[in-house]
């Protein structure tokens, strides 16, 4: 796995290419890209990690609350009674 990550992963020179295309780019506004994009960033992880918790948080009431439904459903099923046709 870590190798088939390392295979992707940018080297040096990568990255130099990458940050002259950057600063030809964006030149003068550069800090304020990437502080914008550092926000929008940590604006993402918080709302999923909110999401998350969310999911966690209404898994563990649900299962907390069907236990106990269950089994009043069970004492309270009852089979249906059977009648036979009047005869005429």
């Amino acid at each position: 796995m870590n190798v088939l990550f390392a295979m992707f992963t940018p080297g040096p020179m990568e990255m130099l290419v990458i940050g002259v295309v950057a600063i030809l780019l964006f030149g003068k506004r550069l800090p304020e890209v990437g502080r914008s994009l550092g926000k929008g960033i940590v604006e993402f992880k918080k709302g999923i990690n909110g999401v998350e918790d969310d999911i966690e948080s209404a898994a563990i009431a649900s299962t907390a609350t069907a236990a106990p439904e269950e089994a009043a459903d069970r004492q309270e099923a009852t089979a249906p009674k059977f009648e036979p046709p009047a005869a005429s």
